[in-house]
C-alpha cells in the first residue's frame, strides 16, 4: 500500500472540514467525500452569495456553515485551511488546542506526491516562472502538473501522479506559512514588501518564504535571485545545491546576463544559452524570470529546447497582455501587477516612451513612495481609482521628478470611468496599461477577474 493510499484509508469515516467553499476547495470537499470522510465545509458568505458554489458543495455531501460565525461551531477531526485565512487565527489555534489537525491542501499534497516537486515563490514573477519552467519541461518530453497558487488544486489528482512526472508549483506566502516541508527544487525570484495588510509584520511574511528552502536536504537545490537583498540572504540556509541568478554579475553556478547574452556557469563550465532579443516576452522582469527558470531547470532540460520555448512562449494571460489597438492606440492588461515593484519593474520597464497607466485597488498596507519617480518619469497620464489612489498620488506628488502636470492625473470611481479617461486622453500611438500596484480585492474576487472586465471594456469601445 503507497503512502497516499493509506493516507485514505485514515481519512475514511474522519470529520473533515474545509475553510472556503470556492473553486479551489469543492474538488476537494468532492475527493474526500468520495472517499468516505464526513465532510463539513465552512465560509463567511451566504448560501445566496456563494450560489452553485454551495450547491454542488451540498451535492457532494457536506454540511454547510455560513455566515459571520463560520469558524466557531466546527467539529472536525481534520481542518484545511485555505491560503486566504490567516495561519494564526484565534479560532483555528483554539482547535488545534483541542486535538484538531489543522492542515493545508499544498501541505497533503508535499507528504503524499511521488514526484519531484519544483516551487516558487516571490514577491513578483513568480506566476511568469513557474508557467516558464513547466512550459520547459513539457518540451523536453516530461509529464508535468502545474498548479499551487497559480490555479487548480493538485491534491485531487495525487492519484495520476507517477514517480518520474514533475509538480510545478507555485506557493504563496499564505501557503509557506505553516508548511514543513520544503521541494525538491526551491526557486525563490525576489522578495519586497507584500501583504502586510494579512501578516503580522516584514519579518512574518520573509519567514514564510523562507520555509520553501528550510525543511530541503542535501540532495535538492534552491535557486536564488543575487540582485535581491532579502533573496540572496537565504543562501546560509542552503542545505543542498545552490545556484544564483543574476543580470548585474556573474555567478559562480547559476544562470547570469553577460551583455545581451544569458550565460549558465556549471561549476565553472559556462554555456551561452540565448541572446535576450530572442526571448519573445518582453522586458527585463522576464529576463530575469528566465534567468530563474533556466538556472531550476539545468541538467534536465537541455539548451535547444530551453532556446525554442523561450523564442516561442508568448507569455500568461494578464501579464503586459495585448488587448487591441483603437485609433492607433494600443491597450494592454497587466492586471497580475498587485504590487508597487510589480508595475515600477514590469510594466513601466517595457516601453521607451511615456505611456497612460490604469492604477489603484485595494490597501495591503505597503509602501508606495518608491514607485513616485518611476512613474514621474514613465507615465504621462496617470488614472486612478480604488482605496490606494491617495497613496500612489501622494508618493507622486513628493518625487522630487514630479512637476505640475507631469503626469497628469486622473480621478476616477471605477474601471468603465477608467477606460474611458484614457481613451480621452490617448492620441495616435499613445499606449493604455491596466497596472494597478495594487490588490484586486473588494471590487473584484481576484487580478484574473479585475483583467478580464477590463479587456471586456476596451474589446467594447467603438
Amino acid at each position: 500500500m503507497n503512502k497516499t493510499d493509506k493516507f485514505f484509508k485514515e481519512v475514511k469515516g474522519k470529520k473533515v472540514c474545509f475553510v472556503g467553499i470556492g473553486t479551489s476547495n469543492l474538488p476537494l470537499i468532492e475527493m474526500f467525500s468520495e472517499k468516505g470522510a464526513v465532510v463539513s465545509a465552512c465560509d463567511r458568505q451566504s448560501y445566496e452569495a456563494l450560489g452553485d458554489n454551495a450547491v454542488r458543495a451540498e451535492k457532494a455531501g457536506a454540511k454547510l456553515i455560513l455566515g459571520d460565525n463560520y469558524l466557531e461551531n466546527i467539529d472536525a477531526d481534520i481542518l484545511f485551511r485555505s491560503p486566504g485565512t490567516p495561519f494564526y487565527r484565534p479560532e483555528l489555534e483554539a482547535l488545534k488546542k483541542k486535538g484538531v489537525a489543522v492542515t493545508s491542501e499544498m501541505e497533503v499534497f508535499f507528504n503524499l506526491c511521488p514526484c519531484k516537486i519544483i516551487a516558487v515563490t516571490g514577491s513578483d514573477g513568480k506566476t511568469t516562472t513557474t508557467t516558464i519552467i513547466s512550459e520547459l519541461l513539457k518540451a523536453a518530453g516530461k509529464t508535468v502538473h502545474l498548479g499551487g497558487n497559480i490555479g487548480r488544486p493538485l491534491l485531487p489528482i495525487i492519484e495520476e501522479i507517477n514517480d518520474d512526472d514533475y509538480a510545478v508549483v507555485e506557493l504563496s506566502s499564505f501557503q509557506l506559512i505553516s508548511m514543513r516541508r520544503s521541494p525538491d527544487i526551491a526557486i525563490v525570484t525576489n522578495l519586497a514588501p507584500n501583504h502586510l495588510d494579512i501578516h503580522k509584520n516584514m519579518q512574518e511574511y520573509v519567514d514564510s518564504k523562507k520555509n520553501i528552502i528550510l525543511h530541503q536536504d542535501a540532495f535538492s537545490k534552491a535557486v536564488l535571485n543575487l540582485d535581491n537583498e532579502i533573496s540572496d540572504g537565504f543562501a546560509p540556509y542552503v542545505r543542498g545545491r545552490l545556484a544564483k541568478f543574476s543580470r548585474r554579475k556573474a555567478v559562480d553556478n547559476g544562470a547570469y546576463l553577460n551583455g545581451t547574452t544569458i550565460v549558465y556557469n556549471d561549476y565553472g563550465t559556462k554555456t551561452e544559452v540565448i541572446d535576450i532579443k530572442d526571448i519573445r516576452i518582453p522586458g527585463m522582469h522576464n529576463v530575469e524570470n528566465y534567468l530563474a527558470a533556466i538556472s531550476a531547470v539545468w541538467g534536465i532540460v537541455d539548451v535547444k529546447t530551453i532556446v525554442n520555448v523561450a523564442k516561442s512562449f508568448a507569455g500568461v494571460e494578464h501579464r503586459a497582455e495585448f488587448v487591441r489597438e483603437l485609433d492607433g492606440v494600443e491597450y494592454f492588461n497587466d492586471s497580475i501587477a498587485s504590487s508597487p515593484t510589480r508595475t515600477a519593474l514590469g510594466t513601466l520597464s517595457l516601453y521607451d516612451e511615456k505611456i497612460i497607466i490604469i492604477a489603484g485597488g485595494y490597501d495591503k498596507h505597503i509602501p508606495y513612495e518608491p514607485l513616485g519617480p518611476v512613474i514621474c518619469d514613465k507615465v504621462k497620464v496617470l488614472i486612478l481609482m480604488g482605496a490606494t489612489a491617495p497613496k500612489i498620488a501622494a508618493a507622486v506628488k513628493n518625487s522630487p521628478n514630479y512637476r505640475e502636470n507631469n503626469p497628469i492625473i486622473i480621478n476616477v470611481k471605477n474601471m468603465e470611468e477608467a477606460v474611458n479617461a484614457a481613451r480621452k486622453s490617448a492620441v495616435k500611438g499613445d499606449k493604455v496599461s491596466l497596472s494597478p500596484a495594487s490588490a484586486s480585492f473588494g471590487e473584484y474576487k481576484n487580478f484574473v477577474e479585475r483583467g478580464n472586465h477590463f479587456k471586456d471594456i476596451v474589446n467594447n469601445l467603438k
